[in-house]
């Protein structure tokens, strides 16, 4: 997107333009001594681009810049747009926070919940209580990642399959069939543990709307915003960057072609938790949209009262995810964080050690990239690398310190 670039003198947006070249400075020195290929960041004020900076390589190897229009794998930063979609639905009446997800999705009628034992022998008991939408929303349904490596469920997912992927060839309705016939760690409702629930929620989307996920996606969400190098499989192949991960000997990012083969064919299994690739320029849009309360450039997606609704904290009590949660991988520290419909949500800025305002919601994906959404500053980042696993470095807590000092008004 050639007119994606700075469109407001920092000064006037509230920034000390000196100031935010230490972002540029900061990361660079991660490109300079090999812990990064490439990078990206975005930082918007008042729905201007107040600064944008990059540096590296998307392709190391070929010598390729990252370019303002590079193509990254967001990830997880998948699940606030499936949770958006959802939303959506729920907008038009066609379903209910508190539904049973069994109204849809049937195998979900009788989720047992593990006690106890090993992987290979579970001792399990009848859920007490149905898994609902807002369940699956908010990570509270009991699912859970086959890489968490913290559960004998988790276990139990990895040993069907269920790791850094799916089994080769299962749609989003098979998955589905099987995680449903695997124990959930605890009562729905109960606890908050990160998970497939946001999968679980885009084959929701599936059934109530009659779309293939990527379907909807693109019809509702990425044309309507016009988000056009979004969607499960690279709109252009060659603006794709190459995927790396920490090499644990020297600490340098090493090229890893395994995972850079995901976002170059249409997958059998839509991920509505982490199968999209985007642009920088593409979700500062989908961003922007939810930062105004829903719509966009006369578009409006959400009503202000939902999106409202998605960046409160709905854990029992406002209780951050300390209290709450499971001590494992996510995308962002647990203390003073709480959880919305789809993201995170700061309670406790001081709890947290951050700059960030409270009510700021955000999330990230597995290859580092990043982003938050602070209304009280009017504020939006987006961060784009493919590095893995995103606990790798600090990036994020990063990020938010150099962006927040150079905020002087």
């Amino acid at each position: 997107m050639a007119d994606f670039e700075v469109d407001v003198d920092p000064a006037e947006a509230g920034f000390d333009a000196a100031r935010l070249s230490r972002i540029d400075a900061h990361f660079d020195r991660y490109v300079e001594n090999g812990r990064l290929p490439g990078w990206l960041a975005v930082v918007s004020r008042h729905g201007r681009i107040v600064h944008m900076g990059r540096g590296g390589y998307r392709d190391v190897e070929a010598s390729l810049p990252v370019e303002p229009d590079t193509l990254w794998r967001i990830f997880s930063m998948t699940k606030p747009v499936t949770s958006v979609a959802a939303m959506m639905l729920a907008e038009e009446g066609l379903l209910e926070l508190d539904d049973p997800i069994s109204r849809w999705l049937p195998e979900f009628a009788s989720p047992r919940v593990y006690v106890k034992g090993s992987a290979l022998a579970p001792a399990t008991e009848p859920a007490t209580s149905p898994i609902r939408v807002w369940h699956l929303l908010t990570h509270t349904a009991g699912l859970t990642y086959g890489f968490h490596h913290g559960h004998p469920v988790d276990a139990i997912y990895r040993a069907a399959g269920f790791e850094w992927g799916t089994p080769r060839g299962a749609d989003l309705a098979e998955c589905c069939a099987q995680w449903a016939a695997l124990p959930l760690l605890f009562q729905p409702g109960t606890e908050w543990n990160y998970s497939v629930a946001t999968d679980v929620l885009g084959r929701l989307v599936e059934v109530v709307s009659g779309l293939p996920l990527d379907e909807f996606f693109a019809s509702r969400i990425f044309a309507p915003l016009g988000m056009t190098d979004t969607g499960f499989v690279a709109s252009s192949p060659d603006r794709l960057a190459a995927m790396y991960v920490r090499d644990p000997a020297s600490g340098r990012a090493v090229r890893n072609d395994a995972f850079g083969r995901l976002g170059t064919a249409r997958p059998a299994c839509l991920s509505g938790g982490g199968g999209l690739v985007s642009s920088a320029p593409d979700y500062w849009r989908f961003t922007e949209m939810l930062l105004r309360g829903g719509a966009l450039d006369g578009v409006r997606l959400l009503a202000p009262r939902t999106v409202s609704l998605m960046a409160s904290n709905h854990l029992p009590g406002h209780v951050d995810l300390e209290a709450f949660g499971r001590p494992l991988f996510a995308e962002m520290p647990f203390d003073g964080h709480g959880f919305g419909l789809g993201f995170s949500v700061l309670e406790d800025p001081v709890k947290a050690r951050t700059l960030s305002s409270a009510g700021e919601f955000a999330w990230g994906g597995a290859a580092s990239t990043a982003f938050w959404v602070d209304p009280d500053e009017d504020l939006t980042v987006g961060f784009y690398t493919q590095l893995l696993p995103s606990s790798t470095y600090r990036l994020r807590p990063q990020l938010r310190q150099l962006v927040y000092q150079a905020l002087v008004d």
